[in-house]
């Protein structure tokens, strides 16, 4: 594969390991005003993905393959939900603390929506190898860096909050990093596997959605309580509309 598009595969990975660094500016002391606003822009932003960057895209997707459009939509929102109360439950069994239980799956919930991102840049990868899409090599780089300018406040979303809950900022980071290594990882496998996952994308992003619009209304919207964490919602999503409508 050309180095280019190596780089392209990376650059995703590459914003989630910047937004994770910030943790390293951060103060020992817990601010309680300062992680209200975190989270809540954070609320704003993976609301905003969600619909923009995954429900949207997997309208679109379903068109072209020919589905009968809400399909994929119902499946996703009755599989991510079961999910993820399952997984709710498993981990507050195994773990018997319920903050480690929220800061697992806030956690595992990023890696679940870097996943699709991952496999999307693939396919855009796949395409320009193959010719099978009218995908140029600029069009690919351009919809890369918008992940990745989308991938820093979520890297942070990760590192930070570990970190004001006790957590080394080492360890933290290293946490914020492991959750876009994914990303390539679905990228390459994507390349390999495109003629198989192509079909099933639908699925996979609207999964995606419900499991982030969970994490949202049940993990970060309960935390926030003032009018000033309400303009931070709205804040977060404006930021991600734009970047998903200008970089698109």
């Amino acid at each position: 594969m050309d180095i280019t598009l190596i780089i392209i595969l990376l650059i995703p990975f590459i914003g989630t390991t910047f937004g994770s660094a910030f943790v390293f500016f951060v103060k020992n002391k817990t601010n309680v005003k300062f992680e209200n606003i975190l989270f809540s822009l954070s609320s704003g932003i993976m609301i905003a993905t969600s619909i923009f960057s995954l429900l949207i895209p997997a309208i679109d997707l379903s068109k072209s393959n020919g589905d009968f459009l809400v399909i994929p939509i119902i499946i996703g929102f009755l599989l991510g939900n079961s999910f993820l109360l399952i997984f709710d439950y498993l981990i507050s069994y195994i773990l018997k603390r319920k903050n480690r239980s929220k800061k697992s799956m806030m956690f595992f919930s990023v890696i679940l929506h870097n996943i699709p991102e991952g496999m999307i840049v693939g396919v855009m990868i796949s395409s320009i190898i193959t010719g099978n899409l009218n995908i140029t090599l600029m069009s690919a780089l351009t919809f890369s860096l918008g992940i990745a300018i989308q991938n820093i406040p979520e890297g942070s979303i990760i590192s930070i909050p570990m970190k004001l809950n006790g957590m080394s900022k080492k360890k933290a980071f290293l946490f914020g990093v492991l959750s876009g290594v994914v990303e390539p990882i679905a990228g390459l496998l994507t390349i390999i596997l495109t003629n198989y996952i192509i079909s099933i994308m639908p699925y996979i992003l609207s999964f995606t959605a419900f499991v982030m619009f969970y994490v949202v209304f049940y993990e970060l919207m309960p935390k926030t309580n003032s009018k000033v964490d309400a303009i931070f919602v709205s804040f977060g999503f404006l930021i991600m509309m734009l970047l998903d409508v200008i970089f698109g």
